[in-house]
């Protein structure tokens, strides 16, 4: 499966993976992240129903705050 995340084409073996699969594969370690497929929002919940497919667009991106 080729899918373009976080605007660089990646590959994978298999044909669909969740988000939350995703997110352990690539070794995203931020408590607070923001998850989207095809430009739609993917609550934190819905990450382990939320699959993606071949040409689908992933954006995850990590919130980091500081003062």
């Amino acid at each position: 499966m080729k899918i373009i995340l976080n605007n660089r084409l990646e590959n994978f073996k298999a044909d669909s993976l969740s988000i939350s699969e995703i997110i352990k594969q690539k070794n995203f370690t931020f408590k607070l992240l923001v998850t989207k497929i095809n430009g739609g929002l993917i609550k934190k919940e819905n990450r382990d129903t939320a699959f993606v497919k071949d040409g689908d667009t992933v954006l995850i991106l990590h919130l980091i705050s500081g003062g």
